[in-house]
């Protein structure tokens, strides 16, 4: 049983540190070695910092697993993509996946193998997307609610076009608009039902307020629908040789399950685990119940395809 306390505390056998990309913008990094099973590097969400998964850390860690994770550059500890720090924005989805490239490459490599990635919601795209690219080379891949599709109100053709239509009227770094998603006031609910977890996000922003990040730019929520649009479309996904899981909460209202099941059934090799109404998008923050089977399901997944 892990400590709730490692939830809001940096372990001392981590190392946090700040390393430039290729073009020099600073990305904040953590390292937690020692783990001789191999490693697995996390990436999470739009908005997110690595600090909101210390304790999944802290149980992959104590299952013999080395953690890495990096902040997405524009969010987290890493450097800003516009002049308001709070708005979560990104004109270009290629510098992140140049951003993962190059980590994947120069500082996950050398780590003890196999190699795994595992991304949530905005790194499951990501990831995802890399691997089709052939930008990283994990032995399998694990998506949790991976961002396939957003979970519009207005469905993804209206969304998207009335995403195109607003970047292009005014500043493309301005916000789309408040809190997590419009019309749904309730942010917690959007994402988890444990009360508690979901607090230590807050604890965090209390300690350090520069990881704070609100709703994203027009720019981002117009890059999300079409880059998402491309990747289902992608023939590629039908050659993917690598073993991937998905993880889906069936009732996300962040971002569309029913995409999600439609890459899954692309995939030669896809193993999809589904989640009902007792889950939303933080599977891996949500109540011991949902979450204890979404570590379960990858624990297995992992023991099989990257022994």
């Amino acid at each position: 049983m892990i400590d709730p306390a490692v939830r809001r505390l940096i372990p001392t056998a981590a190392r946090v540190d700040i390393a430039a990309a290729a073009d020099g913008w600073p990305l904040r990094r953590f390292l937690w070695p020692g783990g001789t099973r191999g490693t697995i590097l996390f990436q999470a969400g739009r908005g997110d910092m690595f600090e909101k998964y210390l304790e999944t850390f802290a149980y992959w860690q104590a299952a013999g697993w080395t953690v890495a994770a990096f902040d997405w550059r524009g969010q987290g500890g890493s450097g800003r993509l516009c002049a308001d720090p709070a708005i979560g924005h990104c004109g270009d989805f290629a510098p992140w996946l140049a951003d993962l490239a190059a980590q994947w490459r120069d500082w996950i490599t050398p780590l003890p193998a196999p190699h795994v990635i595992v991304g949530h919601s905005m790194g499951g795209y990501l990831a995802l997307r890399a691997l089709l690219d052939g930008a990283v080379q994990p032995r399998a891949a694990v998506l949790v609610a991976p961002m396939l599709g957003l979970a519009s109100p207005v469905g993804a053709w209206l969304g998207g076009r009335a995403a195109r239509l607003m970047r292009r009227l005014g500043d493309p770094a301005r916000a789309a608009w408040r809190g997590e998603r419009p019309g749904l006031p309730d942010r917690r609910r959007l994402l988890t039902g444990d009360a508690d977890r979901y607090a230590d996000e807050g604890w965090w922003y209390e300690a350090e307020p520069t990881l704070r990040l609100g709703p994203p730019s027009w720019a981002w929520l117009d890059e999300a629908f079409a880059a998402t649009a491309r990747l289902r479309a992608d023939p590629a996904l039908t050659r993917l040789d690598v073993p991937v899981l998905l993880l889906v909460a069936d009732h996300d209202r962040l971002v569309d399950a029913r995409a999600a099941h439609r890459v899954a059934a692309r995939l030669p090799r896809a193993t999809l685990v589904r989640f009902g109404e007792e889950a939303a998008h933080e599977l891996l923050r949500e109540r011991d119940a949902v979450r204890d089977r979404a570590l379960a399901a990858i624990d297995s997944f992992l023991a099989e395809q990257a022994a």
